[in-house]
């Protein structure tokens, strides 16, 4: 399946013709950056934003395809092994060579303590030094997708790293970051030349990049601006000569303006809600002495609840298209098999009733303010739709530095009810059922992004089973047992897949990637 992604014809188009002019882009996003280990935050931004810096083994193309990058070619030469053949020649930003020796480094710290990316490499995974630029990965049972998220694995300069006594990988939530947290050493295509976390980050082209130059940029400014307003108001003022998210209410303003148009399209993104399923009693309830949310008819109560419909038409501007499932349709070729649970304000009530709430209950809910199409408007929606129901909302919403490092606290997962997007990196389901939905246990192991704590040894049976199964029919039967189960036990609360609206400069092409990560070296300003 291959996903096209608007504008990016004209994109290449454009690259071909680039000219030698020296560029700067000066762009926004709703949100910071922070942290600058590439293994701090799983987080899209973030590692698009990484991804300008460092750079995998493999890499996407415009529209999402697989492709080599520090790796020339790989095979898989028994069906347990893969090897890798690294490109020679490759230096990272300080002038070190690219080795076998940084793959092997890599693979240990992307698993280690702290990284909130563990996923890309399972932990039974060994890693095997060939030569100087041939590696080994060598498996404990056949996966037909290992490096299927290496896109945002990134390499790191063992040398560089050690040196600077950054080995141990801090969190998003770590209150003490290393060397690695505020300062990059990358073999990407920029460099980053000044760090003001939260305030601004400056870029410069790297000049001994191995690979191609296609933009024509010299220097690139990144500025966080969370106020929608003031957001639209750079761009439509020649501030910046990209912005995003822009609010869908803004499309048509960008648009008319003289100089700037709006970059629209599909995102793959699933925009869900989660509930804490897993404690005794909530954190952050009325309830005392139980959890309601260990309840399916409750968890199903809020659900119908909602109008999802409302959502889309009078907040999203139906720049969203609403869903079934924790996946995007474009990543399963059985959705169209699931469908939502009708809206339904006089279900929800009886199934509160019969589960002990008849009067409902209050709850705390986290929610970012900068991180998603609208997310707060969402949130505020979803209190008023529960409020009708008798569940009172205490709404917690937040910059996403502070979102993120509240709920995931270390491993606390410190919330009893919140908005949260994912988009799988593999654009596979094994990413969702693993990340979302595998049980954890108290000390975090299992699914790193199951903050609700839902469990069903049966999902997790699937999931190793979507894994290693090779045969797509098989496989996709598996996929589909393993959503049913979810969908049943409503294990979340799926909402809808967001789509994407850039705001851009007439006289700059970009390519707008579905999974939403903000490529320079696919730029160019003319």
């Amino acid at each position: 399946m291959r996903y096209r992604v608007a504008a990016a014809a004209a994109v290449i188009a454009a690259l071909a013709g680039t000219s030698a002019s020296a560029e700067t882009l000066k762009f926004a996003f709703q949100g910071t950056l922070n942290q600058l280990d590439p293994y701090s935050l799983n987080e899209s931004f973030t590692l698009g934003m990484h991804g300008n810096v460092y750079e995998g083994l493999v890499r996407l193309t415009p529209d999402l395809q697989i492709e080599p990058s520090l790796a020339e070619r790989w095979e898989i030469i028994e069906p347990t092994r893969w090897r890798f053949y690294l490109r020679e020649g490759v230096k990272f930003h300080n002038g070190n060579d690219f080795t076998a020796e940084d793959v092997v480094f890599s693979a240990e710290r992307v698993r280690s303590e702290g990284s909130d990316v563990t996923t890309r490499l399972a932990p039974d995974v060994k890693v095997e030094i060939v030569d100087d630029y041939t590696v080994d990965f060598v498996l404990s049972a056949p996966n037909p997708i290992l490096h299927s998220e290496w896109g945002t694995w990134l390499i790191m300069d063992k040398e560089w790293t050690e040196a600077n006594d950054a080995v141990k990988v801090t969190s998003a939530s770590d209150t003490s970051p290393n060397y690695a947290s505020l300062n990059a050493n990358g073999t990407g295509p920029f460099k980053i030349t000044s760090h003001e976390p939260g305030v601004r980050t400056v870029y410069e082209k790297n000049e001994n990049w191995w690979d191609e130059v296609k933009h024509n940029l010299t220097t690139v400014e990144f500025t966080p601006i969370s106020s929608d307003a003031t957001r639209v108001a750079a761009l439509l003022s020649g501030e910046m000569d990209m912005v995003y998210p822009i609010p869908v209410q803004d499309i048509n303003r960008v648009n008319s303006n003289d100089g700037t148009s709006a970059l629209t399209g599909p995102e793959l993104r699933t925009i869900f809600l989660g509930m804490d399923q897993k404690r005794d009693e909530l954190l952050y309830s009325d309830v005392k002495g139980k959890n309601p949310f260990k309840d399916v008819r409750v968890r199903k109560a809020v659900y119908q609840a909602i109008d999802i419909e409302a959502i889309k038409t009078k907040i999203m501007r139906d720049l969203a298209t609403p869903t079934a499932l924790m996946i995007s349709p474009f990543l399963f070729e059985h959705s169209d098999e699931f469908q939502r649970f009708p809206y339904d304000p006089e279900a929800s009530k009886a199934l509160l009733a019969e589960a002990g709430y008849p009067d409902g209950f209050s709850v705390g809910m986290d929610c970012p303010n900068d991180r998603y199409v609208n997310d707060e408007a969402i949130c505020q929606a979803v209190a008023s739709f529960l409020a009708r129901v008798g569940i009172k909302v205490d709404l917690n919403a937040q910059p996403k530095a502070q979102y993120f490092a509240k709920i995931l606290a270390s491993g606390g997962y410190d919330t009893s009810f919140y908005l949260l997007g994912w988009t799988p990196g593999s654009f596979d389901s094994y990413n969702v059922l693993l990340n979302l939905h595998n049980c954890r246990d108290d000390a975090g192991n299992g699914g790193p992004f199951n903050l609700g704590g839902y469990c069903n040894p049966r999902v997790d049976e699937l999931s190793k089973l979507i894994l290693s199964e090779n045969d797509q029919e098989k496989r996709n039967a598996y996929i589909t047992e393993a959503y049913r189960l979810t969908t049943e036990e409503v294990s979340h609360i799926p909402l809808h897949q967001q789509g994407l609206a850039w705001g851009v400069a007439d006289n700059v092409s970009v390519a707008q990637r579905a999974d939403n990560y903000f490529k320079f070296r696919h730029v160019v300003k003319n």
